[in-house]
């Protein structure tokens, strides 16, 4: 059976929609080494907040050209008439909080590759070997550990990224494994998962 066949088991969260499937199946939950990627899934998480992801999945081709493929070095010199620019653009999610967090913190990861080195390797500190889950088997919406990461992303002068946005974060980048064991695409994250966990450290649970 094709694994992204209409009969595939998947988890229950994605509906019929093609490019809600797509994702699903073929980028939720894996890593990736491309840093643009990685800051874009951060960015369009604070750009969800209030609105479904299939929202922002639909527009995502349009935020990618009007910022800059979210390359972070040259939206952290976006200025004033970028931001209106931006306003008028009914081709995205026209909210001035978000746009002006989504320059601020593309200034913010500048500065943080400067320091740590690599904005994925040091994001990929942040990964969990176990998912966690409520008593129920739930999956939570946030973490001690999305808390933490939002808090030191606070610290560093991050904006629109808390808890719940750093899980959601989390679990689209394959920080942690929250596709459901009876969906096909679980065990080929664990593997890819594995294979870019190879030779980190992770930070130690609080």
């Amino acid at each position: 059976m094709n694994a992204t066949s209409s009969e595939s088991v998947r988890c229950g969260w994605p509906t019929g929609n093609d490019t809600y499937l797509e994702y699903h199946d073929a980028e939720w939950g894996r890593p990736t080494m491309d840093e643009y990627r990685l800051f874009e899934k951060i960015c369009l998480e604070g750009f969800q907040s209030g609105l479904s992801w299939l929202t922002i999945l639909l527009k995502r081709p349009r935020f990618r050209e009007v910022f800059a493929d979210f390359d972070y070095r040259a939206v952290a010199e976006f200025g004033t008439d970028d931001v209106e620019r931006l306003l008028d653009d009914a081709g995205i999610i026209r909210h001035r909080g978000k746009i002006e967090a989504t320059i601020n913190n593309a200034q913010r990861a500048v500065e943080l590759a400067e320091v740590e080195g690599s904005l994925v390797d040091w994001v990929w500190e942040w990964a969990v070997t176990t998912p966690h889950r409520e008593l129920d088997g739930a999956i939570p919406a946030k973490t001690e550990r999305s808390a933490a990461l939002a808090k030191d992303l606070k610290r560093r002068g991050w904006k629109f990224f808390g808890p719940t946005t750093a899980y959601a974060f989390m679990q689209s980048e394959g920080l942690s494994n929250d596709h459901e064991t009876s969906c096909f695409a679980h065990d080929a994250c664990a593997a890819e998962r594995a294979a870019f966990l190879t030779g980190r450290t992770l930070r130690p649970a609080d």
